[in-house]
């Protein structure tokens, strides 16, 4: 707005910052995340009071977004523990994203440099992933003897302590959150002197990552850090499943997911493949796979499987789905290798842990959803679980992680009641109907011969093949994970939902135009 107040440009300026910072920061730290959301929400709230007041855009899925909220903040209202509940609605208000980017998106080159920018952005994490893993990270230790001081171990459960012999196996990650690379550094630390009485050491173990207590200067008699440690051979740690930036590999594998699917739509979307953009897209998509893998997760991976399926099928031609499906079985199988590798399970295995709880907690969760009809109706609260699960017998009385439903449906509807869980099927029903109807007009829109412009319209097609490809993956992976209530998750989820509206919005005043 070249004839507007200064104020107003600058304002405008500092909005537009904050959605690239917001690009930026969003595959790595979610408080730099939420920070350029709220900077840029208050200068766009305060860019509302401003003559002359800027457009506003209608959505077609304005309605299912801002009556989830409602009902979440009924159920916040009339939660079992209405404060804990109250407190989620920072998380639930994440919704504001997608108006922030629809409203404050200037061009359609902002937009395509938005999406490149998350992209590109992702690839910072999956180079440092690749190097860590090149490098190694911990101690893993080859045996443990019963007399070694790593096996009086005591983990901190709520308010017990509870024996956690450290084992062949774990590695050690670091002691008193200083890293350590050797038998020597893990023996220097747990001396005598070295800190206080009690060292905090944080052990990998395949599914968890716990901090362990033990206790300073109980070294064994020897001359070597093996003998005075108790242990007998040990290498650098090499076998953790990947978290970027991120504190587990849960969230990281649904980022992961979300802006691959968003690369192999710009990439599938590219109309000429044998150039430097399709090569950087072939590159950004093999780092953010082998990422994905090195993460070990299951949901994940098939959610991607999913996506990249709902991709091809929608936006390339018998061909491409031919040379794409002889791509995926060679990844496919080295999938299943890693994962029995590093987590010693199958695909689908009845004797891994982290199948059987969720089978555990989907059954209590269940019996307690149509325990009550107020259940049904408005829900127990978000986060009430935390408070009253002994009282209402959930997570094995306290046998198994406590904390949530693990699944998407599960959780929503008992949170927030069945009617918000209709409500959220909607929202999604809609959203993909909507991409659908953009690629529907794109493929209309669709020049024959045209070169390739780093930021021509070829990308608003890989923006809503991404975006519905993602939501595909999503959902798949939201039977078994409850990724609607991880905040980094939600927040790419909401960018690509808003580039994807910006989309439909564009297309469908040059859709007018012609008319």
């Amino acid at each position: 707005m070249e004839n507007a107040p200064i104020v107003v440009q600058w304002i405008e300026l500092g909005i537009l910052i904050c959605l690239f910072l917001f690009a930026v920061c969003a595959p790595h730290s979610i408080a730099a995340t939420q920070t350029a959301w709220l900077v840029g929400m208050t200068l766009w709230v305060g860019r509302r009071f401003i003559y002359p007041p800027p457009q506003t855009y209608r959505t077609p899925l304005d309605y299912a977004l801002l009556g989830f909220f409602i009902i979440t903040g009924l159920a916040a209202l009339f939660s079992y523990e209405p404060m804990v509940s109250a407190g989620k609605l920072r998380a639930a208000s994440l919704f504001t994203i997608v108006y922030l980017f629809v409203e404050n998106i200037p061009s359609g080159k902002v937009l395509r440099m938005l999406a490149l920018t998350l992209v590109a952005s992702c690839m910072i994490n999956v180079a440092y992933t690749g190097i860590s893993r090149l490098i190694g990270r911990g101690v893993t230790l080859q045996t443990v003897r019963p007399d070694s001081p790593l096996s009086s171990a005591i983990n901190v459960i709520g308010h017990q302590r509870v024996p956690f012999p450290v084992i062949a196996g774990d590695t050690v990650l670091d002691v008193d959150e200083q890293r350590v690379r050797s038998a020597e550094d893990i023996a220097e630390a747990l001396g005598a002197g070295a800190g206080p009485p009690t060292a905090r050491v944080k052990i990998y173990r395949t599914e968890y990552m716990p901090t362990l207590l033990i206790p300073r200067g109980h070294l064994l008699s020897g001359t070597t850090a093996e003998q005075q440690l108790g242990i007998a051979g040990w290498s650098i740690g090499r076998d953790w499943r990947a978290t970027g930036f991120y504190s587990h590999w849960v969230t990281y594998s649904q980022a992961l997911m979300l802006i691959a699917s968003l690369a192999l739509g710009l990439f599938i979307a590219l109309p000429q493949k044998r150039n430097r953009i399709a090569l950087l897209l072939l590159i950004a998509l093999a780092g953010l796979g082998l990422a994905l893998l090195l993460t070990v997760t299951r949901a994940s991976w098939l959610g991607f499987l999913v996506s990249a399926i709902v991709i091809v099928l929608a936006g390339t031609s018998r061909r491409t789905i031919l040379i794409v499906g002889l791509v995926l079985i060679p990844v496919v199988l080295a999938g299943f290798f890693i994962l029995q590798q590093q987590r010693h399970v199958g695909f689908v295995d009845q004797k891994d842990a982290s199948i059987t709880w969720r089978q555990t907690v989907w059954h209590e969760g269940f019996a307690l959803l149509i325990s009550k009809p107020r259940h049904l109706i408005i829900g127990v609260g978000m986060d009430s679980l935390k408070s009253h699960w002994r009282e209402w017998g959930l997570f094995d009385q306290g046998r198994i992680p406590i904390g949530h439903m693990h699944s998407d449906f599960l959780e929503i509807a008992l949170e927030r009641g069945v009617p918000a869980l209709i409500l959220w099927l909607i929202l999604l029903g809609l959203y993909a109907r909507t991409l659908w109807q953009s690629l529907r007009r794109l493929r209309h829109q669709e020049p024959h011969d045209v070169a390739v412009d780093t930021f021509g319209p070829w990308i608003d097609r890989g923006i809503v093949l991404g975006a519905l490809g993602g939501l595909a993956g999503f959902v798949v992976s939201g039977v078994v994970h409850y990724n609607w209530g991880d905040s980094t998750v939600m927040m790419i989820f909401y960018f690509l939902m808003a580039l994807s509206l910006v989309v439909h919005r564009q297309v469908g005043a040059e859709l007018n135009r012609h008319r």
